[in-house]
This record gives C-alpha cells, sequence and structure tokens, in this order.
C-alpha cells in the first residue's frame, strides 16, 4: 500500500494529528553560532539558520520531533522550511541544501518508523517545503512591477533539488506550506511532477496556504475558493491552511475549504495573535478547545499547530479530538472551476 493510500485509511478511521513549530522549540534551547555553524566551515555566521542543525545539532532536531511524536503525532513534518537554494544564500550555505534535506528527512523517518513499530500505529514523515523569500507574482520595485527577481523555472528547479532530497531521505509526502503566493505553489507542484518523472513513481503532494489578511486572501491575492481551484489539478493527499492566524481568526476559512476540497483538509493555526514581543500567549487548552469546535463540525481531517504550538499544545489538541469522527470528504462535482483572484463556475 502506498504512503497516499495509506493515509486515506488511516484518515477515514478517526482525525489524525500533525506535528507543531519547530522555530519555538528551537529558540527556547538558547542555542550559540558554534551550534549553528558545527565543522562546516562556511563562511557566514550560521546562527538563526535552523534548517542547518540537522547536520551539526541533529541531537536538537530528533529530540523535538520525538516529543512531537510522543505527544501523539501521526505526521511529523522534516525541519527543512528554508533548506533551499534561495533561502540558504542569507548563510551563504547553497551548497549544504541537499545534505540538510536529506539528513532531517533521515531524523524524521527514523522516530517515525521507531514509534510506528512500537505500537503498530502508521506514521508518516511530511517533506516541508516553505515558500523561499520570493515571490513570483509580484514585483519588489515599486518603480518596476514588472521586474521579478526570479523566474519560474528557476523556481521549479529550486524545489525539485529540495524535493528530490526530501524523497532521498524517506519522506513519504512533500508539504508545499506557508503558500503565499499561488505561483510560487505551481512552481512546487510542478517541481514533484518532474520528479515523479525521474523516478517512475507517485510522489504525494500537501499543499497549505496561508492568509495575509482577515477576508482570507493570500498576498498574490487569491481567495480560498479560488486557491483550490488553482491547484486542485495537483491531485493533492492534503490541502488545508496554516500560520496566518490563530484558529479562531482562521474558523470560517476552514469551514469554507472543508465545504469544497474533494480531499482530506489539514490544518495547523498559530498558537493564537503573536503579542508585543511577538511572542504566542495562547494555552493548549485553549487552542485544543477551539480546533475542537471545527472537529466536531465535521471540518478536519488531520489537526497540528504552527508558529507558537509546543509538544503540549500538539498534546492538548489530540486529547480534544480523541474519538471524534474525521470529516467526510465530499464528493468531485462536474462542473469547470476556474480561478483568477476570484472563483468563477461554469455549470455542467
Amino acid at each position: 500500500m502506498s504512503a497516499r493510500e495509506r493515509l486515506a485509511a488511516e484518515a477515514a478511521r478517526r482525525i489524525l494529528i500533525f506535528d507543531g513549530a519547530f522555530g519555538t522549540q528551537i529558540q527556547a534551547r538558547s542555542l550559540e553560532e558554534a551550534d549553528y555553524a558545527g565543522s562546516l566551515g562556511l563562511d557566514a555566521d550560521q546562527k538563526g539558520n535552523n534548517d542547518i542543525l540537522a547536520l551539526t545539532r541533529p541531537d536538537v532536531i530528533a529530540d523535538i520531533t520525538r516529543a512531537y511524536l510522543q505527544a501523539g503525532s501521526d505526521i511529523v513534518s522534516t525541519n527543512t522550511f528554508s533548506a533551499n537554494r534561495i533561502s540558504q544564500a542569507d548563510y551563504a550555505a547553497e551548497s549544504q541544501v541537499g545534505a540538510i534535506n536529506v539528513a532531517s528527512a533521515r531524523i524524521a523517518r527514523s522516530l517515525a518508523d521507531e514509534f510506528e513499530q512500537a505500537d503498530g500505529r502508521p506514521r508518516f514523515v511530511a517533506g516541508a517545503i516553505g515558500p523561499t523569500n520570493k515571490t513570483l507574482s509580484l514585483s519588489p520595485d515599486v518603480e518596476d512591477p514588472g521586474f521579478r527577481e526570479i523566474d519560474f523555472d528557476f523556481l521549479t528547479e529550486v524545489y525539485r533539488e529540495q524535493a528530490a532530497a526530501l524523497v532521498a531521505g524517506g519522506a513519504d509526502f512533500i508539504l508545499i506550506e506557508t503558500i503565499f503566493d499561488t505561483l510560487n505553489a505551481k512552481a512546487g507542484i510542478m517541481a514533484v511532477r518532474r520528479l515523479e518523472r525521474e523516478l517512475g513513481r507517485d510522489v504525494p503532494i500537501m499543499l497549505s496556504m496561508t492568509l495575509t489578511d482577515l477576508s482570507g486572501r493570500n498576498l498574490s491575492g487569491h481567495t480560498v475558493e479560488a486557491f483550490w481551484y488553482a491547484v486542485r489539478h495537483a491531485n493533492p493527499a492534503t490541502i488545508g491552511l496554516n500560520c496566518s492566524f490563530g484558529a479562531e481568526q482562521l474558523r470560517p476559512h476552514v469551514q469554507l475549504l472543508s465545504g469544497i476540497a474533494d480531499t482530506l483538509l489539514m490544518a495547523y493555526p498559530n498558537a493564537g495573535l503573536p503579542n508585543e514581543l511577538g511572542e504566542y500567549d495562547e494555552a493548549p487548552e485553549t487552542t485544543a478547545a477551539l480546533v475542537r469546535g471545527w472537529a466536531e463540525n465535521g471540518r478536519a481531517n488531520i489537526l497540528g499547530g504552527c508558529c507558537g504550538s509546543t509538544p503540549k499544545h500538539i498534546a492538548a489538541i489530540a486529547a480534544a479530538v480523541e474519538g471524534l469522527a474525521p470529516r467526510a470528504i465530499p464528493a468531485r462535482d462536474t462542473k469547470m472551476r476556474l480561478a483568477g483572484l476570484e472563483p468563477f463556475s461554469i455549470a455542467a
């Protein structure tokens, strides 16, 4: 049975649990620059390069991953949100991209397999790919709206390089997350499709959009519904929302997406909204109660946490939704669904 089939089978039985934030947990360890730099001999200061810890402090990444599995996670992500050639250029660490992704995926794979062998419950590894710090849809120069720092083909190759390393390290899925630009996501989809042709097998995709305002649009201007119609052709194993806001603010957008998406819905909100210091104060019990409301109303298949969330948040969520029925996936309709910034439907 493929990873896609195994995930679907498990999600038909119960609400599954995703993991939480890595950044929050790494920051709590107060690591020094030497922890990040290790013995790699890179020219630039590495402090803050969380992804490279898979090479220099793999024990830290393993400890965090283990904590999320102990909290009840069925799916753990790799600590590779910025492990791509574009983002690693900030640290002069482009040469380490392949090694970072393989190492991080192996850490997650080893621990997921360890927990599955212990109790027989399937565990999955999602190879995390962030949006990079570039956008294909918008110009960074207000004086030249047609200017782009990168093009579609370049970003596609950047994503293909990362996805290939994640799969080589043992990832079950490629999670294209925190999607603020729909065109960036399309480059990610193209990258995985190319990788599939190279490998001669299915590489299932998970897609997760992030909203930049309460009206429900991402940075490139797409509504949640328009975004789904723009990426539906990718046949993702999951679709969902992450980051953006806390569960309370994200609720109506999760509700909308759950009614139209004919695949599993995975949602992992922030632990509330940040305070004036940029920190997250929402208690695990509060987050868990809010997402339990989603589950009680049949709106979610997979739940977890994003910025500010901890293993305690994930454990509280797992306890709150235990025994609740998973969301029923809507039947695919036969209407033509198109999308600009707004959705457009043509009746069959």
